[in-house]
């Protein structure tokens, strides 16, 4: 057995590229055009065992989790789902426990499915860019309906099943501009766990130009700034927003969780629906597959050289200018497939999205501070309510406190979260 020598999560892609809608910013439909000769997009049952066998053996964790994603997996069916289930029971050891999570638009949902998600326990994502008249903009049918009914129907119907779901917002150059309309729609519909992802799509013929659906960098700043407004004042502990979870992190001395903002990356690859392993869902293309799984094995692919030098380029270019910035901890230079423009000072490897981001960690920085330094200090004379706690830190009781006490959260900080 080959273990991973570091943690990982496998972006698996049994449907490949295939997806029932045809969303106008969609990056991932194209990849069809890696397989031009491909009758079928299907994962082969044959191939789907091995590459179950094959994560399990690699995880050195003791809860192995699996992330199926697209396209959009729900084409498949849900037996198919059932078979992958079945499969991870089969070849489960007996001391770890399986969890899945999948990324959906949710338009084939129906209470079979979600009585399934439920009874496996699944964590679900939801594709949902907020009001109606923002999200039918760009996520349509393949025959240009809009699709906001149907979406919200699934949103609907994984809340009465008590489903985890958590919602996937892209921010585009129209939402953007409605920051608190956007925000208190996942409000008032019940919205737990939200992402914020900013579209960012260069243009081939224009260096560091990009196209008119592209969200302004500042105006993204500027959409998050009003959002967190909101949200510290009203909703800290009740709504876990991602961006604001990941910049909580450095100020409480941890390390991101979240990939782009780490200093290094390359631990989220891709598993295409024939075997190909890419170094990341946004570089899927020849230049980064790194082989076949039923050539090389997946841990020996997650630890190959390729791999690590992709994972270490993102620290290795970060430009002169990025380095003596005062919130580098929060973002670390962001994804590398948005650093594509030119510094002040005309350095190559900024950030597009460089001045949206800088005027959001710049903002929240101090408010989070405060927030957070009496949970830290484990002082009791400001305490953070034990449920807001547990949802900025995602520790869990029993985990060792991220203040680095060396004790256990439910005897360190959330201890003293429940002083009086």
């Amino acid at each position: 057995m080959v273990r991973a020598a570091r943690e990982f999560q496998v972006l698996a892609k049994p449907a490949g590229p295939v997806c029932n809608l045809d969303c106008h910013y969609c990056y991932y439909l194209k990849k069809r055009q890696l397989y031009p000769d491909a009758e079928s997009f299907r994962m082969p049952e044959d191939l789907l065992e091995e590459y179950i066998l094959q994560h399990i053996e690699a995880s050195e964790d003791a809860v192995i989790t699996f992330c199926w994603h697209g396209g959009e997996p729900t084409v498949l069916g849900l037996d198919y789902f059932r078979k992958i289930v079945a499969l991870q029971r089969k070849h489960k050891p007996g001391d770890r426990r399986i969890i899945n999570g999948m990324q959906t638009n949710g338009m084939l949902l129906d209470e079979e499915w979600c009585r399934f998600f439920s009874s496996e326990a699944f964590c679900v994502g939801l594709s949902l860019d907020g009001p109606a008249q923002m999200h039918d903009l760009h996520r349509v049918t393949q025959g240009r309906e809009p699709t906001h009914g149907r979406t919200m129907r699934a949103f609907e119907l994984l809340r009465r099943h008590k489903i985890p779901c958590d919602i996937l917002c892209v921010v585009h150059a129209q939402n953007v501009q409605y920051p608190t309309q956007v925000y208190r729609f996942f409000k008032e519909i019940g919205g737990e766990y939200l992402g914020f992802l900013p579209l960012v799509e260069p243009m081939r013929d224009a260096k560091g130009g990009v196209s008119p659906q592209t969200v302004p960098a500042e105006a993204f700043g500027s959409f998050l700034c009003a959002i967190f407004d909101e949200w510290i004042q009203r909703d800290t502990g009740r709504i876990s927003v991602q961006i604001f979870e990941e910049a909580s992190r450095p100020v409480r001395g941890l390390e991101h969780s979240l990939c782009i903002f780490r200093e290094t990356c390359g631990e989220i690859p891709v598993v295409e629906h024939n075997g190909d392993f890419f170094s990341c869902d946004h570089f899927v293309d020849a230049r980064h597959r790194l082989g076949n799984i039923h050539e090389i094995s997946l841990a020996e692919l997650l630890d190959s050289p390729a791999q690590q030098a992709f994972g270490q380029a993102k620290r290795d270019t970060l430009p002169h200018y990025c380095q003596t910035c005062e919130v580098r901890a929060m973002c670390n230079g962001g994804c590398p497939k948005d650093r594509f423009i030119l510094t002040p000072d005309g350095e190559e490897g900024l950030n597009y999205l460089c001045a949206g981001l800088k005027r959001f960690f710049s903002y929240s920085q101090p408010y989070l501070l405060k927030l957070m330094s009496p949970w830290h200090a484990r002082l009791p004379l400001e305490p953070m309510p034990p449920a807001q706690a547990r949802q900025v830190s995602r520790t869990r009781r029993n985990d060792p406190c991220p203040c680095g006490s060396g004790r256990k959260y439910k005897k360190c900080c959330l201890g003293a979260s429940r002083k009086p």
